[in-house]
């Protein structure tokens, strides 16, 4: 493993610069400092020097504040240093014509070209509602291999608007509502008059349920490919039958909790921890030791000497102290009891706990019953903190009853690299929001267009959702394709991207950091 080379460290020229004025129905101000690497693929002058151009995470409790979207900064020298936040293999994937679907919700992605990406600015008002027009029609683009003119050209500008749309629940534009997890920080000192008033928090929760309930029956009737619910302490991904390869409705819940895990049996809710049961199998455990345990004991590879040689505790501890009562010394030595022995089986199994490898996986008629659970779980709204009485965030690509139109933010950056003995441009494109798998898709897709084929992108995850990429039903029989998929075409979504989508996950328990693009040939680091 290594890390992607990096540009020296730049300042913008124009500290206040803004989010150009259509971006967000919740405008929030990036970072405005920035650290850059330039792309290997999509910039020839800098192929040798660098991979990647990087931004400071972008601040999202700061007010929006109004300038020209484009910015022009320079680079004074290419540096050495290795600052990307996230460790990429050394050897990309082969150069492919479509890229594995990813899971994954994505925070933020900063796409980088050798060409401009000024047609991504300052769009007209009859290009913006034309763009949320196909969106709420579901209309197909289809744009040519290359585009001539990019920035006259309109029906690549009403694409891209359409592209940034998404829907959301609850809409309250003073806080950020995903991502939830980790989120008390920038939510702590913002109003939230239902933390104390419980009457507010049951008609929160009431509408709540009504948009969830819309969701799930979209859902069912394919007419939503997949839907993500985000809490404060764990992510739900339904997916549509005939997506990842499945040919029933799925949820993923990560992570999860030994708590949590023992609700949903309580409740007859079946699932399977399918990270536990690949751990068994690939070491060929005894297919009578609790597989949660396999699992807890792999992940305490790091601990003391005593916690790795502790043996995990069997059903039949009473039966191996037999041998005192051979020697006539069983009332002198005090054995374990029950309660002591089921601790010992609590510890192993709480290892599990908050970690990817905890992740559930609900099929079929199951996944009504976790609606109903979710509904009802008391435990799914905070009762303390800044999120207390906060329902959880719905996040769609359809609409849905009770559902918002949001857009994610955009906005272009220049910038000038010192390569060798010349100043060079580097042009990117910064998108901020929860990207979710179709609109990487689409993004992708237009940009192909819009910069001839040559582009690359650095993704940023939000980590507890990574482990969605991964096989978890790899036990079931090869998906009939035509049969699944057979009336997914109307869930809204691109046919290509919903190609890309109904394809069995590839990417294991991690996520695509790096795309690039050359020759109009898709390479990805994960």
């Amino acid at each position: 493993m290594r890390k992607l080379p990096t540009l020296h460290r730049y300042l913008y020229a124009d500290l206040t610069a803004p989010w150009s004025g259509r971006v967000s129905c919740s405008a929030t101000n990036p970072e405005r400092h920035a650290r850059s690497s330039a792309s290997s693929g999509s910039h020839p002058g800098l192929a040798e020097d660098a991979s990647a151009l990087l931004l400071e995470p972008v601040c999202e409790d700061e007010p929006a504040r109004r300038a020209e979207p484009s910015e022009r900064t320079d680079i004074p020298t290419l540096t050495d240093d290795l600052n990307l936040p996230v460790a990429v293999p050394e050897v990309p994937s082969s150069p492919r014509h479509e890229f594995p679907a990813d899971w994954s919700i994505k925070t933020r992605l900063l796409f980088m070209s050798s060409q401009p990406f000024t047609w991504a600015e300052h769009l007209k008002a009859q290009e913006e509602a034309q763009g949320f027009t196909q969106h709420c029609r579901a209309i197909e683009t289809n744009l040519p291999q290359s585009v001539q003119e990019p920035k006259l050209s309109t029906e690549l500008r009403c694409a891209f608007q359409q592209s940034l749309v998404y829907w959301l629940h609850p809409s309250l534009p003073w806080l950020q509502l995903f991502p939830r997890i980790g989120a008390d920080r920038k939510i702590a000192g913002k109003a939230s008059p239902w933390s104390q008033d419980e009457a507010l928090q049951q008609v929160l929760m009431s509408d709540w349920s009504v948009s969830f309930t819309s969701l799930y029956n979209l859902l069912k009737a394919k007419l939503c490919p997949y839907f993500y619910i985000c809490t404060y302490q764990f992510t739900v991904l339904f997916r549509a039958a005939g997506l990842a390869g499945s040919d029933v409705m799925t949820a993923v819940i990560s992570p999860t909790t030994r708590g949590l895990r023992e609700a949903m049996r309580n409740e007859g809710i079946e699932f399977s921890l399918p990270l536990v049961e690949e751990s068994r199998t690939r070491k060929q455990k005894n297919s009578d030791v609790n597989l949660e345990m396999e699992v807890a004991n792999s992940l305490e590879a790091g601990n003391s000497m005593e916690d790795r040689e502790e043996p995990a505790p069997s059903d039949d501890d009473d039966e191996s102290f037999s041998w005192l009562e051979e020697m006539g010394v069983q009332d002198k030595v005090k054995k374990p009891d029950a309660i002591s022995i089921k601790l010992r089986k609590e510890k192993h199994e709480v290892q599990l706990d908050h970690k990817p490898e905890s992740v559930a996986l609900v099929k079929g008629t199951n996944t009504f019953t976790l609606l109903n659970f979710l509904i009802n779980c008391k435990s799914l709204v905070a009762v303390a903190g800044p999120q207390a009485g906060l329902p959880p965030t719905l996040l769609s690509p359809v609409a849905f009853r009770g559902g918002t139109m949001q857009t994610l933010k955009a906005r272009s950056i220049n910038a000038k690299a010192r390569v060798r003995l010349a100043y060079e441009d580097i042009f990117s494109l910064e998108i901020v929001g929860p990207v979710m798998p179709h609109s990487l898709h689409s993004l992708t897709t237009l940009l192909k267009s819009a910069q001839r084929g040559a582009f690359s992108a650095v993704l940023y995850t939000h980590e507890p959702t990574a482990v969605f990429n991964a096989d978890l039903d790899n036990a079931s029989p090869a998906l009939n394709k035509e049969s699944a998929c057979k009336d997914l075409p109307a869930c809204g979504l691109h046919p290509k991207a919903l190609d890309q989508l109904s394809q069995r996950p590839a990417l294991g328990k991690s996520s695509i950091r790096f795309l690039e693009m050359k020759d109009y040939a898709y390479t990805w680091k994960a």
